[in-house]
């Protein structure tokens, strides 16, 4: 196994973490050359731009030094749809995710190629302050991250940090509006000053969440939110995303074919670095229309 170390950065803090096992196994999956590599010239199946998109990605191609990870993937996302991205472990989605907030920035070894824009304007110039664009598109990670802090200063951090509230009055409210959209409100309101770490895996993804949304995004990006949830706080958890999805563009990255059917608009199946299939969420499950799609989707690989 390759030892790789990557930096999760938010608006509030930048903390140095080792890949979990399924990252690792990702980025060497992606780094190893392979014969079953598709072919650059391959053209995805489906529908993969909108008329309406609010994020667009074009030709980008990713590498983990000489390795190749991503190829030649473009794709929009969508205003106010929520986009599942979904394939085997290793396929490249949580690569190409965090492209679309420069994440993969801090890995030294990535090199990142092709054009990325949100609202049309280009996210990889140099003009582009990187924080200020996650401030703008955000990202929820696989297992909780809450801060040591309380839920207040977890939820306040980022509003602070950017200078959103003038006063303790608006900064109140945004907490109590960001904990109320990510429905946690009712649950917590009575212990704001406790340690967020002390709440349950559920509540602590639901405040990274309102974290997240403190800081007045408008593209919400998720790697596997409810991966390391019970049912029932993944249930919550789809029920947010729904009613995010009001206000938010959001891509998802998912392991649960049935997840993906359930939260999402539009479905995009990676396999080994490439972009195959995009289209409806509906079309793609009952009607994969490239044979790569109807395989994993039938659990022949994956």
């Amino acid at each position: 196994m390759v030892t790789i170390m990557k930096h999760e950065e938010s608006a509030a803090t930048k903390v140095r973490v080792p890949l979990d096992e399924e990252e690792s196994q990702a980025v060497e999956t992606l780094a190893a050359p392979s014969a079953e590599a598709p072919a650059q010239s391959d053209e995805t199946v489906g529908d993969p731009f909108v008329e309406r998109a609010k994020m667009s990605a074009r030709h980008v191609d990713v590498f983990y030094g000489e390795k190749q990870a991503i190829f030649d993937v473009s794709l929009d996302l969508g205003e106010h749809e929520v986009l599942a991205l979904i394939g085997p472990s290793g396929c490249g989605k949580s690569t190409f995710l965090r492209c679309l907030n420069r994440m993969n920035d801090i890995i030294p070894e990535c090199r990142v190629e092709g054009d990325l824009r949100l609202d049309g304007e280009d996210i990889r110039t140099r003009g582009m302050d990187p924080v200020l664009l996650r401030a703008r598109v955000g990202m929820v990670f696989q297992k909780p991250n809450p801060f040591p802090k309380s839920i207040y200063d977890n939820v306040a951090y980022g509003p602070r940090l950017h200078g959103l509230a003038a006063n303790r009055s608006e900064l109140d409210e945004i907490v109590a509006t960001s904990l109320k959209r990510a429905g946690l409100w009712g649950e917590v309101k009575d212990r704001l000053h406790e340690a967020g770490t002390g709440l349950s895996g559920g509540q602590q993804q639901r405040l990274c969440i309102a974290r997240t949304i403190a800081v007045s995004p408008e593209v919400i990006l998720m790697d596997e939110p409810a991966s390391a949830l019970d049912p029932i706080a993944t249930a919550v958890i789809e029920e947010l995303i729904e009613e995010l999805r009001q206000n938010y563009t959001i891509a998802i990255v998912t392991h649960s074919m049935q997840q993906a059917a359930r939260v999402s608009q539009r479905t995009a199946y990676f396999h080994l670095g490439k972009l195959i299939e995009v289209g409806e969420t509906d079309r793609v499950f009952t009607n994969p229309r490239h044979p790569l799609t109807e395989n994993y989707i039938t659990g022949r690989i994956g």
